[in-house]
């Protein structure tokens, strides 16, 4: 069956189901079976319950699930439409985290919109993601680089992660400033351009180890040099994730028998360390699993990126791809003592609500620009800010 023949002038309701018969369900699938591990490692860590944290991931998981399946049904170009809209909401959500934000660990990341608790910060990755994909969709790869193009793109940029720094979010400051990046080099940004940038950036970490970062953020770096100097304090959490790590050996301890995370001595377990959790009692072998599972995900999304007719879908496939990577670099990084320890969960694995269905969101974005992978969107389509 032709491409756009899901698309045809046919009733609603067969359009709807031609889209769900074009959907990648193999990708679906793989994303409920990542899932379904994050659920296992929570119940686990739980001492063998669904309680507090297996049963509201599984309930989270549902709701996502479903916002899933509604994102990828709505034609990419409506998400095109709603992209700056999108944007600028996020935006606005995160300058109102300054002024009635929600403490936690140290900074304000969290805003009560009625009964929901949310995290801008996370909304704002796929916001990003959308708006600047928008704005390069109609810029030719030898425009990406002058300086008129390039300064709108990296206000978009600088606007989100400007504010996620002030919270302090200094993590997910880091994502969105890659994904920015990574989508610029993707448009084709000039080498003369980023080769200054890298140059530039080096030259700054004396002035942002100076001005930017918080006390307890150059804690963590000291800590990530040695963390042996301070094992009861700054120190234990890396301490404590490789020692459950190496204790799993290749094939783990056993279902529910991780004796780090049962007897708490790892901390934040159902969040930033459960993939020590996952190594601790499944060991190289769970862990390879997992890491199979990921590099199949990422290798169907940039695939879908591949196979796409407009430059908008492409770049958002990309966008999504990049950040999903980026989430497991660094959590996993982080659980192994190779970075400083930050708050990044691992995705679809990590108990977390927001976290949660933003991946989900992003992944329904995915598969709309697969669905939608015949749909031209032409460049001379607005994209000024």
């Amino acid at each position: 069956m032709p491409l756009n023949d899901h698309f045809g002038p046919t009733g609603r309701e067969l359009r709807v189901v031609g889209k769900l018969r074009a959907m990648n369900w193999f990708l679906v699938a793989l994303i409920t079976v990542t899932s379904c591990i994050g659920f296992v490692l929570l119940y686990s860590v739980a001492g063998g319950s669904f309680e507090p944290w297996a049963d509201r991931q599984i309930v989270r998981f549902g709701i996502g699930m479903l916002l899933l399946l509604a994102v990828a049904l709505i034609d990419i170009r409506i998400w095109f439409q709603l992209a700056y809209p999108v944007y600028g909401v996020s935006l606005l959500l995160l300058v109102a985290v300054e002024f009635f934000g929600r403490m936690g660990k140290g900074a304000e990341r969290w805003i009560d919109i009625g009964p929901l608790q949310l995290q801008p910060s996370e909304l704002m990755k796929i916001a990003l993601i959308l708006a600047l994909s928008r704005f390069l969709h109609g810029i030719l790869v030898e425009d990406v680089s002058r300086p008129t193009r390039l300064l709108g793109a990296l206000l978009l940029i600088a606007l989100p992660a400007g504010l996620v720094l002030m919270q302090p979010n200094l993590g997910t400051a880091t994502i969105l400033i890659a994904v920015g990046a990574g989508l610029l080099f993707v448009s084709g940004l000039s080498w003369k351009i980023i080769v200054p940038v890298i140059v530039l950036a080096v030259a700054a970490v004396p002035v942002g180890w100076e001005f930017v970062l918080k006390d307890y953020q150059k804690q963590r770096v000291y800590t990530f040099l040695d963390p042996d100097t301070d094992p009861l304090g700054s120190g234990y959490n890396t301490l404590q994730s490789k020692i459950a790590l190496g204790s799993g050996g290749v094939f783990g301890k056993g279902f529910g028998e991780g004796t780090q995370s049962r007897l708490n001595f790892l901390p934040e377990k159902q969040t930033d360390f459960i993939f020590t959790v996952l190594g601790e009692e499944f060991g190289l072998f769970g862990l390879t699993i997992l890491m199979g599972l990921y590099l199949t995900i990422l290798a169907q999304g940039v695939m879908i990126a591949l196979d796409t007719r407009s430059q908008f879908g492409r770049l958002v496939a990309m966008g999504v791809c990049l950040n999903f990577l980026l989430y497991i670099l660094i959590n996993t990084s982080m659980s192994m003592g190779l970075i400083p320890v930050v708050g990044i969960p691992l995705p679809l694995v990590s108990y977390g609500g927001t976290a949660l269905i933003t991946v989900l969101f992003g992944f329904g974005l995915l598969l709309s620009v697969q669905i939608h992978r015949g749909v031209d969107i032409p460049r001379s389509a607005s994209n000024l800010l």
